[in-house]
């Protein structure tokens, strides 16, 4: 093994260190940076040994749940493209878009204070989730389902303005709701007959 390679990990710690994610997304949205390292790993059902040995610190929780958020959402797209016609796969991702954005207000002001550290806890996450809606798009406007004059640039900058609406539970239903607006007037439109 190449000097400063990892091994991979064995299953049982690959559970252990989803669980702990899991449920530092939910603490983290729910209790902002108040939530407490012990607390998730008793919600992840693990000794918190166990966490401080995946996460030595709070901040490498907060970035792992940060990385490990983008990746689910952009792994999302190829996977709902399989299951669902484009347009609705598009829309399912738009929720699940929600449900990141949600899941990141908990955290921002830790990414913040890691960002101020130097390091770079976004990395290339704009890019990916950038890639993840042209590949959705991109598959809508094979199928003929959606205008093909408006950019994923655009998209992705309205889905960020709505998202600002959905920091809470009792605004979802809103935010779903502008969700609804946008995706409809992204549909093709039939073309007038002269």
């Amino acid at each position: 093994m190449a000097e400063g390679a990892q091994r991979p990990l064995r299953a049982d710690a690959r559970r252990n260190r989803e669980k702990i994610l899991t449920a530092a997304v939910r603490l983290f949205a729910a209790e902002g940076l108040d939530a407490h390292l012990e607390h998730i790993a008793k919600e992840a059902g693990v000794g918190s040994a166990t966490l401080y040995r995946n996460f030595p610190t709070r901040e490498a929780l907060v970035e792992a749940v940060y990385r490990n958020e983008v990746a689910q959402l952009c792994d999302a797209a190829p996977a709902l493209l399989a299951a669902k016609p484009p347009f609705e796969a598009l829309r399912a991702w738009t929720r699940l878009f929600l449900d990141y954005v949600t899941a990141k207000y908990g955290m921002i002001d830790a990414l913040r204070a890691i960002a101020a550290t130097g390091s770079n806890p976004y990395g290339h996450s704009r890019e990916m989730i950038q890639a993840a809606l042209s590949a959705l798009m991109a598959a809508c406007a094979a199928a003929g389902t959606i205008r093909t004059d408006i950019s994923p640039a655009d998209i992705g900058a309205a889905l960020e303005g709505i998202a600002l609406t959905s920091a809470s539970p009792e605004q979802r239903q809103r935010a779903e709701r502008l969700l609804d607006l946008t995706l409809d007037g992204l549909k093709a439109r039939p073309a007038r007959s002269a």
